[in-house]
This record gives C-alpha cells, sequence and structure tokens, in this order.
C-alpha cells in the first residue's frame, strides 16, 4: 500500500483500484502482477485474488453465523443475535410472499444470501480506505482491494449465476416452446417474429447486465468518494477535523446505499424469478 504523500494523486487513486492479480506473465511464468500493466496483460483467464478472498471470506461468516444461531435457537425469549437473524429471515419471506416462486425451495435461501452476503461484501467500504491495505502491505502486499462488489467480476458473475436460473426456470416450468414463444410471439405476434425476437432478446439480456452494473457502478463511485476525501486530507485541501466529518458524513449517508444496493439485487432476483415461474407474462 502507497501513501497519498508518496504518490501523486492520479497514482494514488489508480494504486487503491488495482486489484490483487494472479495469472501468466509475459514470459509464460504464473505469478502475481507487479502493476496495472501486468494485470491487464494477463487477459482474461487471470484471477482476482483480493476479490476471491474477501467474498468468499465473508460469505464464509455468514454461513458460520447463521448455522450457528439456527443450531442454538430457542423458543424462548430470543438474544440480540437470534432476534437480527429472525428479522432478516421474515424480511426475505415478506418479499416473496404473494410471487409465483415463493413455493420453490430454493428461491427464499437464494434471496436470503444474496441481501446477506451482498451487503456484507458492500459493508466493507466503510473500512477506512487505507488501513486493512497498510496491513497488507506489512505482509508483502502491494496490492488490494478490499469491497469485492466494486470488480464487475465478482457482480457479473453473480448476476450471470441468477440470468442461469431464470433460463432453467423459465424452459422447466413453461417448457422449451413456452420459452421460445415468449422470445417470438411476443409482443406483436407471429407476424412480427423478428421485432419480437429483438425486443425480448433485449429485454432478457439487459437482465443480468443491469443487475452487475446497477451494483458495481454504485459501490464503485462510493468507493471513489472515500479516496477523493482522503487525497483532500493528505493534500492539506481541508484540515484533519473537516476531512473527518466528510468521512463520516459520507459513510453514515453511504450504510444507506450498501443496504439499498443489497436489497435491490434480491428484490430484483425475486422479480425475475418470479417472471420466470409464470405461465405467461
Amino acid at each position: 500500500m502507497a501513501s497519498p504523500e508518496t504518490l501523486t494523486a492520479a497514482e494514488y487513486i489508480k494504486h487503491h483500484l488495482t486489484n490483487l492479480t494472479f495469472g501468466r506473465m509475459h514470459d509464460g511464468a504464473w505469478g502475481f502482477a507487479h502493476d496495472a500493466a501486468d494485470a491487464a496483460q494477463m487477459g482474461f483467464w487471470s484471477i482476482h485474488v483480493d476479490t476471491m478472498f474477501f467474498s468468499l471470506l465473508l460469505g464464509g461468516l455468514f454461513l458460520y453465523f447463521f448455522h450457528r444461531i439456527a443450531r442454538t435457537a430457542t423458543a424462548g425469549v430470543p438474544n440480540t443475535a437470534q432476534n437480527m437473524v429472525e428479522m432478516i429471515v421474515v424480511f426475505v419471506q415478506e418479499n416473496l410472499r404473494s410471487t409465483a416462486c415463493e413455493r420453490n425451495p430454493m428461491v427464499a435461501p437464494l434471496a436470503l444470501t444474496i441481501f446477506v452476503w451482498v451487503f456484507l461484501m458492500n459493508l466493507m467500504d466503510l473500512f477506512p480506505v487505507d488501513l486493512i491495505p497498510w496491513l497488507a502491505k506489512l505482509l508483502g502486499v502491494h496490492f488490494l482491494k478490499v469491497v469485492p462488489t466494486t470488480d464487475p467480476n465478482a457482480t457479473f458473475g453473480m448476476s450471470l449465476v441468477v440470468f442461469a436460473l431464470i433460463i432453467y426456470y423459465s424452459v422447466k416450468i413453461k417448457g422449451i416452446g413456452g420459452f421460445v414463444g415468449e422470445l417470438t410471439l411476443q409482443p406483436f405476434g407471429k407476424l412480427g417474429l423478428p421485432a419480437n425476437l429483438l425486443l425480448e432478446g433485449i429485454n432478457l439480456i439487459a437482465k443480468p447486465i443491469s443487475l452487475a452494473l446497477r451494483l458495481f457502478g454504485n459501490l464503485y463511485a462510493g468507493e471513489m468518494i472515500f479516496i477523493l476525501i482522503a487525497l483532500m486530507y493528505s493534500g492539506g485541501v481541508v484540515p484533519s477535523i473537516s476531512a473527518g466529518a466528510l468521512q463520516f458524513v459520507w459513510a453514515v449517508f453511504h450504510i444507506l446505499i450498501i443496504t439499498l444496493q443489497a436489497f435491490i439485487f434480491m428484490v430484483l432476483t425475486i422479480v425475475y424469478l418470479d417472471m420466470a415461474h409464470l405461465e405467461h407474462h
């Protein structure tokens, strides 16, 4: 991790937006990228190690915590942790109520996982921008992005899984003929087949793209604002007290953003799967 005092503003921002990337180097050897140019040269098959590490870590913490609460839950007065978990579960169930996919035993756990996992990944944005990278530098790690949802690879990975489920349940519920009919016979009937396929095809493809880009764009912008505030403080543009106040105000507002984005990703997943479960829509 490099501090804003030792880098120009552009270098500092670029450093914070560079993932810890593992892949095949230009000489054929496998290893970690030394800079953004190395990471770009590695191409499609490179791995963003920091994104994988933090997303899997947070997913594991989520599963461990919920499993532990489920095993120790009592029918009496719940403790704070059990009460919080029950509130989240009820919240997800309320959003599934009266949907066509409500009876599908897979959808509720999926919606719960999406909401909590995305929220936890977003929550990493509230850590001071230099804290965890500074700790990583002590271990010899010079690039580290701690917010998985600021990596489009992560957001597109999740949205493509949702997209695969949309296709699967569309075919399972409606049959191949029904699914193809939706793409080719609506909204203009048989005579409008080319236009129908174009419009419905765009509508179908837009679902995973909108899911991924909405989450990525909002969290990426939020991270950029934290970085810019850190630059304002280090460059003497604002005094430390003012910078601290700006960080606090933006962090409080950002709590709403990270929660809202997790909620939107969950709700849109439910809506898209609900449409896939309907015989006609």
